[in-house]
């Protein structure tokens, strides 16, 4: 009796995984979702930074956009145009120039320029900090907080806190856009890697306003806007701001500027 009730057992196990394994194998092609062959291609040329930066929700998302015509082929800013090549070439399509970006931080006002209303010591996080009374130990409301929140979330190590402003590392930068995102101050901007002539201040504020505060800001004066021949650069909002597609890195707005706010990147 005991051999015979292993053997029924043994009869009832198998009869029931094999009938889970017949429904199963059933249900997966009844079920079975179409994967596009080129998606999965397109997915396995992507660099799998999960980034973000191309405005899809990671690597996956870009592939399936791609795959439906939803997205460029050369939509990954961290793998470039080589990536993007290679996309073109899965997808059967003819790749547009691809312009290569970097970060940039639109503040010079480093610990020895700018001018504190007090020391700060407390949480490093620049939208707490910009949330607290006084928003910041510096004077200027516009400049860089520099408690490293863009530095927290970049991917690529390619921002840092140098003498208490946020610089860019232009050959680590992938342009993936997430530190643009996190700054409070919206100080950070995307620019074109071969714009090398830059305003490194955001202040609104009017010239002796700006005066008090930085050694360095911005003042509105105009003297950049007068002496640029290519139409390159305005003033709006008491601020000086470089048109990329027209300036040709000529220098001249740098050496007329009085405040030394304009630098070569």
């Amino acid at each position: 009796m005991f051999i015979v009730g292993i053997i029924v057992a043994t009869i009832l196990v198998a009869a029931v995984g094999l009938f889970i394994g017949v429904f199963l194998g059933f249900a997966g092609n009844k079920f079975a979702v179409e994967v596009d062959e080129r998606e999965v291609a397109v997915r396995a040329a992507l660099p799998g930074n999960n980034c973000g930066g191309c405005g899809f929700p990671g690597c996956d998302g870009l592939a399936a956009a791609i795959a439906k015509g939803e997205a460029p082929v050369n939509g990954c800013p961290v793998g470039g145009e080589p990536v993007g090549k290679i996309i073109a070439g899965i997808m059967g399509q003819e790749v547009g120039e691809t312009v290569r970006m970097t970060a940039y931080v639109k503040c010079t006002g480093t610990c020895d320029k700018a001018k504190s209303k007090f020391n700060y010591t407390g949480v490093e996080d620049c939208e707490m900090v910009s949330m607290i009374p006084g928003s910041g130990a510096k004077t200027c409301a516009f400049g860089c907080l520099g408690n490293g929140s863009c530095v927290k979330v970049c991917p690529f190590d390619a921002i840092h806190i140098v003498d208490g402003v946020a610089v860019v590392d232009r050959e680590a930068c992938k342009a993936c856009g997430k530190c643009v995102a996190k700054c409070p101050r919206h100080l950070i901007e995307l620019i074109p890697y071969d714009q090398h002539i830059m305003v490194g201040c955001a202040s609104k504020d009017k010239g002796k306003d700006v005066m008090n505060a930085c050694e360095i800001g911005c003042i509105g004066c105009k003297k950049c806007e007068k002496t640029c021949e290519h139409d390159a650069i305005h003033v709006e909002d008491f601020i000086a701001h470089i048109d990329p597609a027209k300036c040709t890195n000529c220098g001249a707005c740098k050496e007329a500027c009085p405040r030394k706010v304009i630098e070569s990147i």
